[in-house]
């Protein structure tokens, strides 16, 4: 089955979703922060894209690591469209 490919926000976004409804992390309510996926080449397994350094994870990383193989299995890192991240100094 081809993987869906997702941006870079969305795949953020549904990796912070999976891991907040984690029940030990949403029991002890932690919120844990989510760094930016990071691309890479294709490795081993297709995967193109990885994430590290959670904020707020310790303790929690074993069950964080499994959420975010998971969404790697299911998705690429695609292309951001042209203008979709916008420029923090506004030119």
């Amino acid at each position: 089955m081809a993987k869906r490919e997702r941006s870079r926000r969305v795949l953020k976004e549904e990796v912070s979703r999976r891991i907040q409804q984690i029940d030990e992390i949403a029991d002890d309510g932690t919120l844990i922060r989510v760094p930016d996926p990071q691309p890479h080449e294709r490795d081993a397994r297709g995967r193109n894209w990885d994430m590290g350094r959670f904020g707020n994870a310790r303790g929690f990383e074993a069950a964080i690591r499994a959420v975010v193989d998971e969404v790697r299995e299911e998705f690429d890192l695609g292309d951001d469209p042209p203008g979709s991240v916008p420029n923090p100094f506004g030119d």
